[in-house]
């Protein structure tokens, strides 16, 4: 089982809004998933954004592999504010 952290999909219609979660490669983007480490909103910016650093690490750790969206995100939030 190969263990990944990627967006989830919320919100409505043409205004989108991303949870950050942690959820079996296997499963559909928008379906079944572990835990939930943040959440991402690109209509108020990458500036807003809100990750757990402690869980995303521990993931990590554990052999948790992000996609390039999820790891943009957190290298840009590295960049903006100390997590």
């Amino acid at each position: 089982m190969a263990v990944k952290i990627r967006l989830f999909r919320a919100g409505s219609k043409k205004k989108p809004f991303y949870r950050i979660v942690v959820s079996d490669s296997t499963s559909p983007r928008d379906g079944r998933f572990i835990e939930v480490i943040g959440y991402y909103d690109p209509s108020k910016g990458i500036e807003n954004a809100n990750l757990k650093k402690d869980l995303y690490d521990a993931w990590v750790t554990k052999g948790a592999i992000p996609t390039e969206t999820v790891r943009n995100i957190v290298k840009s939030l590295s960049k903006s504010k100390s997590l």
